[in-house]
């Protein structure tokens, strides 16, 4: 088995960022859903499930320089990242609240334009991340603007599988993954404990539960109107009355991960 694919999603339910590499932090992946947009009024976050056309919001880590934003119709932004003194924002994600630096006026008036109602853009230092998913892994575990965990790692396989029933090839990046195993059976992930790509480590803690986002075309932005994938994987994927596919890991300890790199079952 190797490492077949590498995502990064800067911002949060904007277009995945392919890599051939990169850095493990104590979030996951570097730069990997540190941003997010959250409506001004409420600080709610947002996301594609209410707002379909973020799938086509451009976003790319700069290492240590911030984010550049591009979508069509509109020039490319650079936006750096907040200052240690940047005035903090109460924002919810979740069940979660916390407070986190605002990115900006600039990039407000750029997002509002592009979400076409006023938005604000803000970023998650690690020392600002949240505690993960309650009942699952450790509770030192933290997570920045990823839904419940730092990390998703789906089965080429699985994907397969899917694919069959469904009648048509599916796109990965409607499951938005981080890791791409290939050289595994369909849902062998299903039975890792723990696994270990390169020299790291990772925590295999929870099935990841799925939603009407993986019915967005992720080229497109448009919703399929026979609601598949998640139609056809309500008939064999449901636990509990929820629709899973992929596992949600944690790493332990940092490093670095490369496309084709072995991934070991060491549990």
């Amino acid at each position: 088995m190797h490492l077949s694919a590498l995502y990064r999603y800067p911002v949060k339910s904007a277009i995945a960022e392919p890599l051939q590499s990169s850095t493990l932090d104590s979030l996951g992946l570097a730069g990997d859903r540190r941003w997010m947009l959250v409506d001004e009024a409420t600080g709610r976050f947002l996301t594609q499930r209410a707002e379909a056309h973020m799938s086509q919001l451009g976003a790319e880590h700069l290492q240590d320089v911030g984010l550049r934003l591009s979508a069509s119709g509109q020039a490319p932004l650079l936006v750096p990242t907040p200052s240690d003194d940047a005035p903090l924002r109460g924002v919810t994600i979740w069940r979660d609240t916390l407070r986190v630096p605002d990115a900006g006026d600039e990039a407000a008036e750029w997002l509002s334009s592009f979400i076409g109602k006023p938005t604000r853009l803000v970023q998650v230092p690690v020392e600002r991340a949240r505690t993960t998913q309650s009942g699952y892994g450790l509770d030192s575990d933290k997570v920045g603007f990823a839904d419940g965990f730092p990390l998703l790692l789906i089965g080429q396989a699985s994907l397969d599988d899917l694919s069959a029933r469904v009648g048509r090839e599916l796109e990965m990046l409607r499951f938005r993954p981080n890791l791409v195993v290939n050289g595994s059976e369909a849902f062998a992930e299903d039975g890792w404990k723990r696994i270990r790509i390169g020299d790291v480590e990772f925590r295999v803690v929870k099935p990841c539960s799925r939603c009407i986002l993986t019915t967005i075309d992720p080229q497109t932005g448009v919703r399929s109107d026979d609601r598949e994938p998640l139609a056809t994987l309500k008939t064999y994927r449901q636990v509990d009355g929820d629709v899973m596919f992929g596992q949600n890991l944690v790493n332990d300890g940092v490093g670095r991960l490369e496309v084709g790199m072995p991934v070991t079952v060491l549990e």
